[in-house]
């Protein structure tokens, strides 16, 4: 007992140790002593009962990257939660720290987060309008049509908050481009049938723009990347038709879609499907199609030919 009893203590103290190397941000220390066996065992520990984090999660709230990298170059646990069931990476996003968020990424992380979590990742970047650290998430493979589970009010009504209704209402139009071009579904940012179902009278992202004003070219976007247009009712009936986004909209209503939209609209939704829409620039084909199904400019050689 007495020797099991000095083993505890020997741990214990060796964890103190390693929780005041990362609070002194003191990487060269940690490193040496994840090398040793004792130390091995508690890489992953927390910090005791009521203390919600790992020496990862300690790192990462006190902005230490040496100590980050030193951490997971000894196999530290990259997906450990919190009390809060927030990840590592979630908590890098959330602090804006585009190196800690490219490190963990780089290590295996889950661009998701923890499932747990009322929020997530892509949701935090896109509210923030951090558009380098999004376009990173995305690149790994995140969700981009990744829902919260809380529902918000909003002007009387219950609505989904996707990334993409996020990065709208707070004015984010880059990170609302990068959103539609990695593949966010344009009506209702969600391709789950059941959850929608959930929602009573359901609001498509076009009809949410309208109601707060976004501007015509959030809406441009929105139609361009293949929203219904005949979705949005009661907006219409309640708005002045001086308004030059519901102007927009109704002339979209009563024009159809160029043949040359329809079919990059149904190539990028073949791409979404396989998982494969963040490769369209690997595709082999001229770079002007390329260009074309990425929404870049497009050279007037192609339109003319």
């Amino acid at each position: 007992d007495s020797q099991h009893k000095h083993h505890e203590e020997e741990e214990a103290g060796k964890q103190e140790e390693e929780e005041e190397e990362v609070l002194q941000n003191n990487d060269r220390l940690l490193d040496e002593m994840r090398c040793q066996e004792i130390c091995k065992k508690l890489i992953n520990c927390r910090g005791g009962w009521g203390i919600a984090g790992t020496p990862l999660l300690t790192t990462l709230s006190k902005g230490h990257l040496s100590c980050l990298q030193a951490l997971l170059a000894h196999s530290t646990l990259v997906d450990c939660v919190d009390v809060q069931a927030q990840t590592p990476i979630f908590t890098a996003v959330r602090g804006k720290y585009l190196d800690y968020v490219l490190a963990l990424l780089g290590a295996g992380t889950n661009p998701n987060g923890n499932s747990s979590n009322s929020c997530s990742p892509v949701l935090t970047a896109a509210r923030e309008g951090d558009v380098d650290i999004l376009r990173e998430l995305l690149k790994h493979g995140a969700e981009v049509n990744s829902h919260s589970k809380v529902l918000l009010w909003n002007s009387c009504v219950w609505v989904s908050s996707g990334p993409l209704y996020l990065a709208a209402v707070y004015g984010h139009m880059e990170c609302f481009r990068l959103l539609l071009l990695y593949g966010a579904d344009p009506d209702y940012n969600c391709t789950d049938a059941k959850m929608l179902s959930f929602i009573r009278q359901p609001k498509t992202v076009l009809e949410m723009c309208l109601r707060h004003g976004c501007g015509v070219e959030y809406v441009q976007l929105l139609i361009d990347f293949g929203a219904n247009v005949y979705l949005p009712t009661l907006i219409i009936e309640k708005s002045t038709k001086q308004n030059e986004a519901v102007e927009l909209l109704l002339r979209e209503r009563g024009n159809p879609k160029a043949l040359t939209s329809q079919c990059r609209l149904a190539v990028r939704r073949h791409l979404k499907k396989i998982n494969k829409i963040h490769s369209i620039d690997q595709l082999e084909m001229p770079t002007s199609l390329i260009n074309f199904l990425q929404y870049d400019i497009i050279p007037l050689t192609f339109i003319l030919k």
